[in-house]
């Protein structure tokens, strides 16, 4: 009997159905299942769901005779159909729960995880040397460039220095709506995805499967020649303008420079070391500048790697870290995606980016919903699953190291070494966002106060005595006893959080 390899939905690239050495493994059946009861337990934006759906079904279609794919109600269920109990094998899930289904069924053999730079052994070898410093991602970076030969001069690092970050954090230009940035590769939906389309309106109709955001028409790649167009088009072509307003925000340019690829790498479309290679060879070339480059890379094989091995180095517990002690519950409007319900112009235009396309860059995430989430106390493990649902590149073990440690900082600072959250004054430089708000960043009281202004105040004052002892709050802490007017403060932020949306 020929072996059986069982494909997740996000193992659907071609180092997944490749041999160790990279050959073409012989007469190996390969199993993709699809399971209701993931979108029956929570409810995923539509385009998520759609993604997903299609990249698995366009995978089984290129994979043809050797591929079985099986809809059934559960992972349990698809298996039994398929193969009974006859031995399956699988590469390492990337989410615990998985990992927990595959370790409980006997007839699986798990395989070393395949997506990544580096492997679960050598990030261990990594801490053991640490010998119990603390697990910063700029050393586990250049660790990975050394290691890897990424972006290297010799045993140095290219251009001289590791983290190129200072020449990424220009504001956008203030005299044009777009970065001007060539446009983004978009795929064309097929007969696959009208199929794909019409079940999730069966689902709601008939199931009572409910989903959040909007779908149509698809925006990301769903097969493998899909995301090396996507991988193509941006390094030839929105690369070189990518560093310098890496951080910027612009409300009718969502996209800018951004690469677009990481549902792609997140779906197992791209292998990582591929796609930084291909910047790296651009840089070489002469057509990227370095800190172009360095900034792509460092997003690729230095964060993504670290979010990674993170998720299972902290283990399960750190999904209910809640240093902060913040309990509150996801208002509706939140939730829903409501952007409409909303009046500050900088969550209005993130929330509907989300609603629309089920996407925005890591700036808006963290500086935007991340930190009106962080201000207003609420509870982070909620959070993480709200981003979990809502983003196209969303997965457990991206969410759960990012929200939980970087953007709410409710681990204490196990991950970062300080909160990430701002009042208006830095969404004003940054973006254009703040042009045309009913509210002013610069104002604190009155009718027209910034709520992210409030808050950034209320949330340092509700802190103060665990943020007083941080090296890099302590300035920012001693600035409320330069704030006249904080009771003041304190009282409009109140008002704002207890009653409509911002």
């Amino acid at each position: 009997m020929s072996p059986v390899h069982w494909l997740f939905g996000d193992q659907l690239g071609p180092h997944f159905t490749a041999t160790a050495d990279g050959g073409t493994p012989r007469n190996t059946r390969w199993l993709l299942i699809e399971s209701k009861a993931v979108f029956r337990r929570r409810r995923f934006h539509r385009a998520k769901a759609h993604l997903v759906l299609s990249a698995m079904r366009h995978r089984a279609a290129e994979l043809g005779d050797s591929a079985r794919y099986v809809r059934a109600e559960t992972y349990r269920a698809g298996l039994a159909e398929a193969v009974g109990e006859a031995p399956v094998s699988v590469h390492h899930p990337t989410s615990r729960a998985a990992l927990a289904l595959t370790d409980a069924l006997p007839q699986v053999t798990v395989h070393p995880a395949r997506g990544f730079v580096t492997g679960r052994r050598e990030f261990a070898d990594w801490v053991a040397a640490r010998g119990g410093r603390r697990l910063l991602q700029e050393d586990f970076y250049e660790h990975t460039r050394r290691t890897h030969g990424i972006l290297m001069d010799g045993e140095g690092p290219a251009g001289g220095r590791w983290n190129l970050d200072h020449d990424n954090r220009e504001p956008p230009p203030r005299d044009r709506a777009t970065l001007g940035a060539p446009a983004p590769y978009r795929p064309r939906e097929d007969a696959i995805d009208e199929e794909v389309r019409a079940d999730l309106d069966r689902w709601e109709r008939e199931d009572g499967i409910a989903f959040t955001g909007r779908d149509g028409p698809r925006l990301f790649p769903a097969t493998r020649r899909e995301a090396l167009a996507a991988l193509d088009r941006f390094v030839t072509h929105r690369l070189p303008g990518f560093g310098a307003h890496e951080d910027a925000m612009l409300a009718a340019d969502p996209v800018m420079s951004h690469s677009l690829l990481s549902s792609s790498l997140n779906l197992g479309l791209l292998d990582p070391l591929e796609v930084v290679r291909r910047a790296e060879a651009e840089w070489r070339a002469g057509r990227v500048p370095l800190n172009s480059a360095e900034g792509f890379v460092r997003q690729v094989c230095g964060w993504r790697e670290y979010v990674w091995h993170l998720y299972w180095h902290f283990g399960e517990e750190y999904r209910h870290r809640n240093a902060l002690r913040h309990t509150a519950p996801l208002p509706d409007w939140f939730e829903d995606l409501d952007a409409d319900a909303v009046t500050a112009r900088c969550l209005a235009t993130v929330l509907a980016q989300v609603r629309d396309t089920g996407w925005t860059h890591h700036i808006p995430r963290l500086m935007v919903l991340g930190s009106l989430a962080l201000q207003r106390g609420w509870d982070p493990e909620r959070v993480t699953d709200w981003f979990h649902r809502n983003f196209v590149d969303g997965y457990d073990w991206v969410m759960l190291p990012n929200v939980v440690g970087m953007s709410q900082y409710a681990d204490g600072g196990l991950m970062t070494t300080k909160p990430y959250t701002s009042g208006g004054a830095y969404l004003h430089r940054m973006s254009d966002l703040c042009t045309g708000c009913r509210y002013r960043p610069g104002d604190r009281t009155g009718e027209r106060a910034c709520p992210f202004t409030t808050g950034y105040w209320s949330f340092l004052d509700r802190h103060r005595a665990r943020l007083s002892t941080n090296p890099r709050m302590a300035r920012s802490v001693q600035g409320l006893d330069r704030l006249a007017d904080l009771d003041e403060v304190l009282r409009t932020h109140h008002a704002t959080t207890t009653t409509a949306p911002p």
